[in-house]
């Protein structure tokens, strides 16, 4: 029971080292978290395929994933190009503050195009895929037996990160409600997304 237990604290404390990152995925979901748009929906869609890409890298697949080095390439193309523009259109809200979103979700864009975001931040980031496919599974590999528990660990610090990302952003909403605070969010979240966008196509 003590080694299971030690296994699951290893996976989780492995798991929350990686993803407490400013990245992408990150951004996005604080930012969602902010508006109060779609939360429980994008929450559910991150924790969700953390659990699924960690159980394939626990099963193995990483060396699956290996053998198609064009498949990883192309993703990192189209993600790329992806994040590139939604760093535009943040930083267009930038410069324009007047297209820019207010707090309390009063204009909450629609859960469908949230979705769709969250799904695309999500999938198509290789970086992803290094950490939970490849670093987690090779972690969860020296646990031999325990492996899954290992897994396990690491798939609810995910859930507890997004969970107190997405659902605690909205502690920022007095903050935001200052004309200057959106403009500072959209710039951080412009940065981060060019800059994530721009390093996915160079290293593709």
């Amino acid at each position: 029971m003590n080694h299971a237990l030690t296994a699951a604290a290893a996976g989780f404390g492995s798991g929350l080292s990686l993803i407490v990152a400013i990245g992408a995925q990150n951004a996005f979901v604080l930012r969602q978290g902010v508006r109060r748009d779609a939360v429980l929906a994008v929450v559910g869609i991150c924790a969700l395929s953390d659990a699924v890409l960690i159980a394939l890298g626990v099963g193995g697949v990483g060396a699956l994933v290996v053998a198609w080095p064009g498949a990883v390439r192309a993703v990192g193309i189209v993600g790329g190009a992806f994040l590139l523009c939604y760093g535009a259109l943040a930083a267009r809200r930038v410069v324009r503050p007047g297209t820019g979103l207010r707090a309390e979700g009063e204009a909450a864009g629609s859960r469908r195009r949230a979705v769709l975001t969250c799904l695309a931040m999500t999938w198509l980031n290789p970086h992803v895929y290094l950490d939970t496919v490849f670093l987690l599974g090779s972690l969860a590999a020296d646990r031999g037996a325990l492996r899954w528990t290992f897994g396990l660990g690491a798939a609810c610090a995910s859930l507890c990160w997004f969970a107190a990302l997405g659902f605690g952003a909205r502690l920022l909403g007095r903050f935001l409600a200052r004309p200057g605070a959106w403009r500072l969010l959209d710039a951080l979240v412009a940065v981060t997304m060019l800059a994530m966008g721009a390093l996915l196509l160079a290293g593709s």
